[in-house]
């Protein structure tokens, strides 16, 4: 294929090294101790592959794991964002880790340990075969993106504005490995009603049912889901109740909506806050936002597929583009007007599942897509300057 592709071969052993060693240091979301030795262990990773010329700033963060970020500044060269989290949905020792037919399985190697590492090689495949890198690579590796990057949103919104492009480096879409050119966006919801308590047989007609009061709720809120539109809203939890002899005094939900465009976004926020109960004893508290606003299919986006797919056809790969329900961090870059493309990550499977996997024969085939983009990014930055 080209100089990239053979070192990526050449070094497949030590690549393994470094996703075993990455994925057996479990890194949950809301145990900080246990990320923050993730994150120096890619401290040393970043210096061991990419040398001492990268400047690191460690952003600290008191109860999510410190957020990384390197940057290596060619002034007159176009800076990419690679984009990446090392935190996982896995408590510790939950997942086995072991190799099997050329599959990767273990915590968070799909989602997206693998991918992160794989930005890593990519730039590592510039740096050893081309005199001069053709861009400015920024890493920002981040903690809490399983819990909906409370803490890291503004960052990586504040780095992603110093930036020409965004390479989201979240795994390619299962099965068919294609590149993920559109997300929806994501919002969440709490909603609660007080009722009145009352004896349920004695004085049952006193009582206001909070219970019965969100079942309506739920029914409202469960119409609002819009196949054609690609928009769903779904009630996930419910809480409610002391005692089958007591009407509820309080009832809970929460909900969880995702949508492909900020205008849907905003219908179906407009219909969560407008709700009333059917009861007008009964107070409803509603508390929510978008969380994620949607990574749309636009022409700035699409940009960088056409890039990514002239990339494939220099090394003879066929690359594909689709559209998927869940975010990433690469929504909020997105939604800046920040060119951005999602799924630049190893193939594999079974994201937040049992079976999570990577498919370990493919890394280097897209590493080099990786590096390839990059390469041709640069070209086109300075054939437009000249």
């Amino acid at each position: 294929m080209t100089d990239r592709y053979s070192f990526l071969k050449k070094h497949e052993e030590d690549i393994r090294t470094d996703l075993i060693s990455i994925v057996q240091a479990e890194s949950p979301t809301l145990q900080k101790e246990l990320v923050d030795i993730t994150g120096n262990l890619l401290k040393e990773m970043m210096l061991n592959r990419l040398g001492n010329d990268y400047i690191c700033t460690v952003h600290s963060q008191p109860e999510y794991g410190d957020h990384l970020l390197f940057e290596k500044n060619y002034p007159s060269k176009p800076r990419i964002l690679f984009l990446s989290h090392f935190d996982t949905v896995w408590q510790k020792g939950e997942l086995p880790i072991r190799f099997e037919d050329q599959k990767m399985y273990g915590p968070g190697v799909f989602d997206m340990k693998a991918g992160l590492l794989s930005s890593i090689w990519a730039v590592a495949s510039l740096e050893k075969t081309m005199d001069a890198l053709p861009i400015s690579p920024v890493f920002l590796f981040t903690s809490d993106e399983e819990t909906g990057s409370m803490s890291s949103r503004e960052l990586i919104e504040q780095v992603a504005e110093t930036c020409e492009a965004v390479f989201v480096m979240e795994p390619a879409e299962a099965h068919s490995n294609a590149l993920k050119t559109a997300r929806k966006g994501v919002g969440i919801y709490n909603i609660e009603v007080e009722g009145i308590s009352a004896h349920a047989g004695n004085h049952h007609e006193d009582g206001v049912n909070a219970i019965l009061e969100i079942a309506y709720l739920v029914q409202q809120l469960e119409d609002l889901t819009d196949y054609a539109k690609g928009t769903t809203v779904n009630v996930g939890m419910i809480h409610g109740g002391t005692a089958s002899n007591v009407v509820p005094e309080h009832a809970s939900i929460e909900v969880d909506f995702r949508v492909t465009s900020l205008q849907e976004a905003d219908r179906i926020m407009n219909s969560i806050e407008q709700l009333k109960p059917k009861n007008s004893q009964a107070k409803v508290t509603i508390i929510g936002e978008l969380n994620r606003p949607p990574l749309e299919r636009n022409a700035a986006n699409q940009k960088l597929f056409e890039l990514a797919k002239h990339a494939g056809k220099r090394l003879n790969m066929e690359v594909t583009e689709s559209s998927v329900g869940g975010g990433s961090d690469g929504n909020y870059t997105s939604a800046l007007g920040i060119p951005t493309i999602d799924g630049l990550g190893i193939p594999g499977d079974g994201p937040h599942a049992r079976h999570e996997h990577i498919r370990f024969d493919l890394f280097v085939e897209r590493c080099t897509l990786v590096a390839e983009m990059c390469m041709i990014y640069g070209e086109q930055i300075n054939y437009q300057n000249k």
